[in-house]
């Protein structure tokens, strides 16, 4: 798997990482849905320096302009709910892209910390031949999304594979490592320290959909 960090040299990315993760502005979630969704435009414009181009000549008012434009089909998934805001940030600069959405939460079966990850919803185009874009805030044991992923490639053969998070734990990126293709893309806007007992990232944010769209029974 080939990891990309994008918040090693400073840059407003690491500006909208703070305000994400500061409790004193944690109230006000349409500015943390925001900050999410512009994180995402960052990573957005970071992956696709890695996408394929075509030549093309554009017709100005005054002449002709060559320049390039996306030659790969895009697919854009997310991990509902935390997923939407950076969701959208991609699809901000990948306008014309294809879209999917798949359920993944933990089960706690025995009312404990142990935990399964069920995926019960998902609604995506065809992937064969295309670049598939998975996107998920929270990298944390990395069980989710390799359920995610491993649902979607049921029936599919995507073109290229790219995974997008906002915060990843050291735990999770190597269980990625382990269970998925060594052709996938991991994008990274913040490394964190480790998981708790819990699997919480720490320092981590808390609960990016709680903070997104309010708290969930």
């Amino acid at each position: 798997m080939q990891i990309h960090y994008l918040s090693e040299e400073n840059s407003v990315l690491n500006h909208f990482l703070g305000q994400i993760r500061n409790v004193t502005v944690h109230n006000d979630s349409m500015r943390f849905r925001r900050n999410i969704e512009r994180i995402g435009e960052i990573i957005a414009y970071e992956l696709s320096k890695n996408l394929e181009y075509t030549n093309i000549e554009i017709q100005t008012p005054l002449g002709i302009k060559k320049t390039t434009e996306i030659a790969d089909q895009l697919v854009l998934c997310s991990v509902l709910r935390a997923g939407l805001p950076l969701h959208l940030g991609f699809l901000n600069y990948f306008d014309q892209a294809e879209n999917g959405f798949v359920s993944a939460y933990r089960h706690h079966p025995n009312n404990d910390e142990a935990f399964d990850i069920l995926v019960q919803y998902q609604a995506i185009t065809d992937l064969n031949g295309k670049n598939l874009i998975l996107v998920d805030p929270m990298l944390a044991t990395g069980q989710s999304l390799v359920a995610v992923f491993n649902k979607l490639m049921e029936n599919s053969t995507p073109k290229e594979i790219h995974i997008a998070v906002v915060i990843a734990a050291p735990e999770g990126i190597a269980y990625l490592q382990e269970q998925l293709p060594n052709n996938c893309h991991l994008w990274v806007a913040s490394l964190d320290e480790k998981l708790n007992e819990k699997s919480y990232i720490i320092p981590g944010l808390g609960d990016a959909g709680d903070l997104a769209y309010g708290i969930k029974l």
